[in-house]
């Protein structure tokens, strides 16, 4: 009987690609691939190393596996992804438990490092990370009508808060030839729904099409694929988010009006010690311009308090701001202190508890105005993406174009009158908004055919 591995994939949808394409790396070299990691032979956490939450969520994991291990549950432990590529000298000597280490460019021989890990030979490797697969056969992490897509890796934006140039490498675009056929296959296969990311999607091929930003003819492109129904794209810096690119999206009907614009902050001072684009006027202006442009437009942004310097009045600043722009899903997080960064080395640290504080005050409003917003809808129809039955609320959810996978924006929770049809998972169904409950929506399916797009 074949040697089994499973993957427990943590932090972005960027690491999860990355998880896919070694999975099927494994099967195809032979390997039972197991859904649950904890009933495997060989069990990879595909780890992230972001900021301090993300890394100690990646440790918890390696030490749970640690103790199905002693338990003779499972046989070795493989650590990849950014906290390996990131921590390489430390994990063996602080985590004694795993048996393996490497980088992101080890990922081509993962076959390699899992048999000599079973074979308890504890390998360490960590070749260039411009060796990372750009591209492969993926076995989906997701169901088969959405996935992930990734355009590009690595990053040169240089945010002085942000480790992810050094761990990561150069940004990398993928040739449009190979996204197109990557895009065809995986709908061929069943998905309806692709999502774009990398490191900025809005820089897409600018290292590699004499500095041009291709974004804009990658989404037309892809449009073209029939039986692609919703293309969406995370990410977007917003000194690169264009008015081609804006014109496509009101253009094209499978391009969702969503905009996922991680601003950061508001004011020009603490932009501009962040190595950010803009102030509190020209990002004002800019969301104007993409509202005016995109008037079904729903835009997302990320917030960070507490960087360093951050004065009480650049907090209010900030909350006027969030309040301002009405902003239809935001997340929140306190600055964490990165070594290795140039941020870590700046004066005016802040209080952790003040970091999280200011995080709360702004979470908070946002849960406010997003409740009011669902109020607003109930009574409209909207079209849903079918995902699953919930056994615990006793009813269906899915996500409207208003909402990215993974419980990224919250989800519509529905129940199905008696005597209609149940829906499928990953049919596009019509639902009537009947209340909206900490944020998600609540309805119930309209008794007629799938929804038209």
């Amino acid at each position: 009987m074949a040697d089994s591995v499973g993957i427990i994939s943590l932090g972005c949808a960027k690491n999860q690609v990355d998880g896919e394409v070694m999975l099927a790396s494994l099967e195809n070299a032979g390997w039972q691939i197991k859904d649950d990691a904890a009933l495997a032979d060989v069990a990879i956490v595909n780890t992230c190393g972001f900021i301090q939450s993300a890394k100690q969520e990646s440790i918890n994991e390696i030490l749970e596996l640690a103790r199905l291990k002693k338990e003779g549950r499972i046989k070795a432990i493989v650590v990849t992804g950014c906290l390996a590529e990131r921590y390489r000298e430390q994990i063996m000597q602080q985590l004694p438990e795993c048996d393996a280490v490497c980088g992101i460019g080890a990922n081509a021989d993962i076959d390699a490092v899992c048999r000599a890990a079973l074979a308890g030979s504890h390998p360490e490797s960590f070749p260039e990370k411009e060796k990372l697969p750009l591209c492969g056969e993926r076995r989906l992490l997701t169901p088969s009508y959405y996935a992930y897509l990734k355009i590009a890796e690595g990053c040169d934006n240089r945010c002085s808060y942000c480790a992810i140039p050094f761990i990561r490498g150069r940004y990398r675009s993928r040739p449009m030839e190979e996204i197109v056929v990557e895009a065809e296959k995986l709908v061929k296969n069943g998905a309806k729904e692709l999502t774009l990311i990398a490191q900025d999607t809005t820089k897409y091929g600018w290292d590699l099409y004499g500095h041009k930003l291709m974004l804009p003819a990658l989404l037309t492109r892809l449009c073209k694929i029939d039986g692609l129904q919703w293309i969406r794209f995370l990410y977007c810096y917003p000194d690169y988010l264009t008015d081609d690119l804006l014109d496509v999206m009101a253009k094209e009907p499978k391009v969702l009006p969503y905009i996922d614009l991680p601003l950061q902050h508001c004011s020009g001072r603490i932009l501009k010690a962040m190595h950010r684009w803009g102030d509190r006027e020209k990002l004002t202006q800019l969301i104007a311009h993409i509202r005016e442009k995109l008037p079904d437009v729903t835009l997302r942004t990320t917030l960070i308090t507490g960087f360093p310097g951050e004065t009480e009045e650049d907090f209010t600043q900030l909350c006027e701001f969030v309040k301002e722009i009405q902003f239809d899903r935001l997340g929140c997080f306190p600055y964490s202190q990165e070594e290795g960064t140039e941020a870590a080395q700046l004066p005016n640290q802040i209080d952790s508890d003040v970091k999280g504080h200011r995080a709360e005050l702004i979470m908070e409003g946002q849960m406010e105005r997003m409740q009011a917003a669902g109020e607003a809808m109930v009574g409209s129809i909207q079209t849903v993406l079918c995902e699953g039955w919930d056994r615990y609320v006793n009813c269906w959810f899915g996500r409207t174009a208003a909402q990215a996978p993974d419980d990224i924006d919250g989800k519509v929770f529905f129940t199905v009158p008696q005597g209609t049809p149940k829906p499928s998972f990953g049919s596009f169904v019509p639902i009537l908004i009947t209340n909206c409950i900490d944020g998600d929506l609540v309805g119930e399916l309209r008794p007629q055919k799938e929804a038209h797009l």
